[in-house]
């Protein structure tokens, strides 16, 4: 199956890593750490307390809605803290590295039935790194997946493809796709680009998939292979977990390690660095920043759906980017957003940058003040899915859960959206109050 997406956007930046740049590996962080947040419809209880020592592969919490699924320890060491916040809410936890490589064994024979793979998923944090649809939340054990939809496409601003992770791994691949085909009656489909090289990928469906961003999200691939009606349940993932899920299932273990693709206009040397996944985002970026003497913002992700961070912070999931770009905080620029300057980046005809067609270097900045929203047919010219975006934004504004149905947010999550984000003029924080619009559908009716 062929699909070319139309409808998009590539966004140009300047600080893109070389994708034949060889990987380099940074040093061993001094801590990790795992984000509750990060694995939407989670609701963690920790499963170890300060002071414990664990394993790689071990859990450090479970669902306490589904106490089978857990999220595991990316490294072998002793757990120094969990932070809470306001109400006791789990922030994070965080593991010392020991610097050993003992890690938890799981057994696994080959040969699985529908419980022992959901099983294995389950205890290994597979599963949390999967999503399920409606909603774009951590799958639940107890449910059967109509399809099962897996893209080898990154298309967001300054990502490196997932070939670059997977390549030459086409059996532990072929191995997660027999497990996975346990959990569904229905298909499993594998979305590739033009750059994937390793062939069919035994028991799934392969779809080629051309075109700009978000070609590369899965809820757009959905869209254009098998929509989702009401009552549906999908569960999506990339090929990098899938890839994990295979030496899961090949060898018993949990692979954490890492490659990050540290990229943006404020980098020295865009790199590709091999490391831990939760890692401190200072092992991964001291020396790789350039000398600057204006603020910059450190993003875990891209600009488009990523988390702002500093170096204290940790790499967030799927944590395989680190975007670094200028705050704008303490820019002086006259006439501001109003500046016709050529190095102004902007989808508009009215500003000469549209037409140049070069690498950009915005900053943080929204330029321009939150307004009422305008309905102006922006979000269906980089939106490739057959919903009535504007309307849908509306009606989750309203809390009016008919309409929200009628106008397709059982197919969205706010990555679909961050497009339309980017090029409203009346900067509403689209992806927000489509993350909120999600979770009162789900409080309302689950």
């Amino acid at each position: 199956m062929n699909i070319q997406i139309k409808k998009g956007l590539d966004i140009k930046l300047a600080g893109a890593v070389d994708p034949a740049a060889k990987v380099v590996t940074a040093s061993q962080p001094q801590s990790v750490a795992v984000t509750p947040d990060d694995f939407p419809g989670f609701t963690p209880k920790p499963e170890v307390k300060e002071g414990d020592t664990v394993k790689a592969g071990s859990p450090l919490l479970r669902d306490k809605n589904d106490e089978n699924v857990k999220i595991v320890s990316p490294v072998a060491g002793r757990v120094a803290a969990v932070v809470r916040g306001e109400r006791r809410k789990i922030e994070r936890v965080v593991v010392e590295p020991d610097g050993t490589d003992a890690a938890l064994g799981f057994k696994n024979s080959g040969v699985y039935s529908r419980e022992a793979a959901i099983s294995l998923l389950a205890a290994t944090g597979m599963l949390a790194r999967m999503r399920r649809r409606p909603y774009g939340i951590v799958p639940r054990t107890g449910e059967t997946p109509r399809d099962i939809f897996i893209t080898a496409l990154d298309t967001a601003p300054l990502a490196v493809p997932m070939t670059k992770i997977v390549d030459g791994h086409k059996a532990e691949l072929e191995a997660a796709v027999k497990l996975l085909s346990e959990l569904t009656a229905g298909k499993i489909y594998l979305s590739v680009g033009k750059d994937w090289t390793m062939g069919a990928v035994a028991g799934a469906e392969m779809v080629t998939v051309e075109g700009p961003h978000p070609s590369g999200n899965v809820g757009v691939q959905i869209a254009n292979i098998a929509p989702i009606n009401k009552g549906d349940i999908v569960w999506t993932l990339d090929v990098v977990t899938l890839y994990k899920i295979g030496v899961v299932a090949t060898k018993g273990a949990v692979d954490c390690s890492t490659i990050v693709a540290v990229t943006g206009s404020e980098v020295k040397e865009p790199a590709l660095v091999k490391t831990v996944e939760g890692a401190q985002i200072s092992s991964i970026i001291d020396g790789r920043l350039a000398k600057t003497d204006h603020h910059v913002r450190i993003i875990s992700g891209n600009v488009l759906t990523g988390t702002a961070v500093d170096g204290s912070d940790y790499l967030r999931f799927p944590y395989r980017q680190i975007t670094v770009i200028p705050e704008g905080d303490d820019v002086e620029e006259f006439m501001g957003w109003a500046s016709m300057s050529p190095s102004k980046q902007s989808t508009s005809r009215t500003f000469p940058g549209h037409f140049l067609g070069r690498a950009f270097t915005p900053d943080a900045r929204i330029l321009g003040g939150r307004r009422a929203m305008i309905m102006s047919g922006e979000y269906d010219k980089v939106l490739p899915m057959d919903i009535m975006s504007e309307y849908l934004i509306k009606a989750i504004l309203g809390r009016n859960i008919e309409e929200m149905e009628k106008l397709g947010i059982y197919e969205v999550i706010p990555e679909d959206l961050a497009l339309c984000e980017y090029v409203d003029t009346s900067k509403i924080p689209v992806q927000q109050i489509v993350r909120e619009g999600l979770d009162y559908m789900r409080k309302e009716l689950e």
